[in-house]
């Protein structure tokens, strides 16, 4: 089945008469007849609900859709992207362990690995996604974990080697973790690429209309924990705190990971979305194949325009022949990359923040990946603080724009932007 039908009938299907729809499961609360039946969904010995702060109907519907849209074999719901990247880490390393990470991630992912979870005794490297293999092999250590990177980066988008980083991973016998949010399935299936973890922030294209936060964690089910067991005792020796289950003897590699993650951390963080936040998340992936077409789109004709305007100094845009990774899109994602642009513009800050002001279809927003076209200036927004020097040395120059191209006509947004520029 393609992914476009994925989208429309996976995760749940109808019986006789029943709701077309998945169903809201707005329940905190599941009732049993007896102890015993209960009790063998604490054990893990049956499947079920008990209590919405683990594990809930509706949310499970969700995340089997998205579980089949990546070809994994088990996933999870979580509250918000960031949630879902702490989770998959958190879930393999814990006090005393370590990480090797692009250095091109999300920056909330970055100060997340970067500073929170150094707080929590969990330490990281941090390697260019060029890096050569020799230089992404020195970063490793006798207790690295995992590798994570970002298929494409937000908002550096650099394209991820992500076969290249599957085979260092797994040669040091260590899982590889690839947030594919900005792609999405549609676009790039990571663990056709060896990638055993995959993670998404939903709030973005999945959603896609600004409506609710969330995000997913996929497991490809192919990652031997207990080949690897003295690296993983979280999975592969026994939890005391579940009854002394051995999660990756228990459930296999299909079904280890997503286990604990639900029974250690969503137990105990609790951050499960909405019933609701997920019917609506579920409403965006019926419509996800048609949106990404229109996205990429536009944003392949909004770079190709950026790119022969006088005002405009640069162009950063994956699908562009002389972008410098153009190659490694063309390989992993030959239908399209992205809808989000950066472009740099001649006058500097000034003249930047002067664009912003003429703009008139695009909404000034610090979201992306949206139906509607939204557009950032960091240097006025996000990183006002900084002086351009201070700018420059933290990778962001005062000139840049983040533009994120929405779903409506590209000839419309195409013709706000040339008015916007004409009139610096």
């Amino acid at each position: 089945m393609e992914n476009a039908t994925k989208c429309i009938h996976s995760g749940y299907a109808p019986k006789n008469g029943e709701s077309r729809m998945i169903p809201i499961i707005q329940s905190t609360t599941f009732k049993y007849d007896t102890s015993e039946d209960m009790g063998k969904l604490f054990d893990l010995e049956a499947s079920g609900y008990f209590y919405t702060r683990l594990q809930n109907p509706t949310n499970d519907m969700v995340a089997g859709k998205i579980c089949a849209l990546e070809g994994g074999s088990a996933a999870m719901l979580t509250s918000s992207g960031q949630a879902a990247n702490f989770f998959a880490a958190f879930n393999i390393a814990q006090n005393g362990d370590h990480i090797v990470a692009s250095s091109s991630i999300y920056g909330g992912t970055f100060n997340l690995f970067n500073v929170t979870m150094r707080k929590m005794g969990v330490d990281f490297t941090f390697i260019s996604p060029d890096a050569s293999d020799e230089e992404i092999q020195a970063a490793f250590k006798p207790n690295t974990k995992a590798v994570f990177g970002e298929t494409i980066a937000n908002p550096a988008l650099t394209v991820f080697d992500i076969e290249r980083w599957a085979k260092i991973a797994h040669n040091n016998g260590v899982p590889l973790i690839v947030d594919n949010t900005f792609a999405t399935p549609i676009n790039c299936r990571p663990f056709e690429w060896g990638a055993d973890i995959v993670t998404h922030s939903t709030t973005k294209y999945m959603d896609g209309h600004d409506a609710t936060v969330g995000g997913c964690i996929v497991d490809s089910g192919k990652f031997d924990w207990m080949a690897h067991a003295e690296k993983f005792p979280g999975l592969c020796t026994p939890d005391e705190s579940y009854h002394g289950i051995t999660y990756a003897a228990k459930f296999g590699k299909e079904g280890a990971f997503i286990t604990k993650c639900t029974a250690q951390l969503m137990r105990d963080f609790g951050s499960i979305p909405s019933p609701m936040n997920s019917y609506m998340l579920n409403l965006g992936l019926e419509s996800l194949p048609v949106r990404m077409k229109q996205h990429c789109a536009n944003g392949q004709a909004v770079a190709e325009f950026l790119s022969k305007h006088p005002n405009v100094t640069s162009v950063n845009y994956p699908g562009l022949k002389d972008n410098k990774y153009y190659a490694l899109a063309q390989k992993y994602m030959p239908n399209g990359t992205c809808g989000v642009v950066s472009f740099c513009i001649k006058g500097g800050r000034k003249a930047a923040e002067t664009f912003m002001k003429n703009l008139k279809l695009a909404m000034i927003a610090t979201h992306v990946a949206d139906a509607r076209t939204c557009v950032l200036h960091p240097a006025s927004a996000t990183h006002r603080q900084l002086t351009d020097e201070e700018l420059v040395a933290c990778g962001v120059a005062p000139d840049m724009v983040r533009f994120s191209c929405g779903i409506e006509a590209s000839e419309d947004i195409i013709a706000d932007l040339k008015q916007a520029l004409d009139s610096i």
